[in-house]
């Protein structure tokens, strides 16, 4: 048997062939509405380069605020353009490396098939005892919830059956468990390869809310993480992109 001294270049080269010892992991911050599209990102990194993420989901304003008090994060992906953009001010993430990784859509969401009709007049019918919305001051998806009731006239009405969610994960699951009837909640959270994986929904027009323009960026600590760079090269490739999409986000 050879000594140990002269396994260890094989060794060495063995475990570069397989990504062991280049690869590296990222704390990555994610808004809620993220989650899903997040993991299959992840999927993709970790085949590509080796490198691996550490994901915390949440509202992003809350998000914000953890980073903001020093949090470990190397990379947050926001709901909106202004805590990245607060981030690159205070000197907290790195200048200039904030971009759009999607759009997001609005839609209101019942696990019931048949509780929500193709133009949301379930809303006006006020047929329901519960409706379920993320904190508009932490989550955009929330503002973006409340935009379109005050838009639509309904904010006397529906307010006494209003549920607040502290995300827009939290505001799924007070629907997804019929803890509400309705929900406002994001497109992606409700769609699985493409298509509605249950219950019914009704895309809310773009014309009764201010756009959701997410963007990403890179935090200081992750600037000479080779993961966290992998991570946002990787969010504008146009495979991503694809990917993205096919969550129902426009890019």
């Amino acid at each position: 048997m050879k000594p140990l001294t002269q396994l260890m270049p094989a060794l060495l080269l063995a475990a570069l062939a397989h990504g062991q010892v280049l690869a590296d992991q990222a704390q990555v911050a994610v808004a809620a509405n993220f989650t899903e599209p997040i993991k299959a990102v992840a999927a993709v990194l970790e085949k590509t380069t080796g490198h691996t993420l550490a994901v915390t989901v949440g509202a992003t304003g809350k998000l914000y605020a953890q980073i903001k008090n020093g949090a470990p994060f190397d990379v947050f992906l926001a709901a909106n353009t202004a805590a990245p953009a607060a981030l690159e001010k205070d000197g907290v993430a790195k200048t200039g490396s904030s971009f759009t990784y999607a759009n997001g859509k609005l839609v209101l969401w019942s696990a019931d098939a048949s509780k929500v009709d193709a133009k949301g007049d379930v809303l006006k019918g006020n047929s329901f005892r519960k409706l379920a919305y993320a904190n508009p001051k932490t989550a955009p998806y929330g503002e973006a919830a409340m935009q379109t009731i005050d838009k639509l006239g309904l904010a006397s009405a529906v307010t006494p059956k209003l549920v607040q969610g502290e995300s827009i994960g939290q505001a799924f699951n007070f629907v997804h468990t019929g803890n509400a009837e309705l929900g406002f909640v994001a497109l992606s959270q409700v769609l699985e390869g493409g298509k509605l994986k249950g219950g019914s929904m009704w895309v809310v027009p773009q014309a009764l809310y201010r756009p959701i323009q997410q963007n990403a960026v890179l935090l200081n600590r992750g600037q000479n993480n080779p993961a966290a760079v992998a991570l946002i090269k990787l969010l504008q490739s146009p495979n991503i992109k694809d990917l993205i999409r096919s969550y129902g986000y426009e890019i």
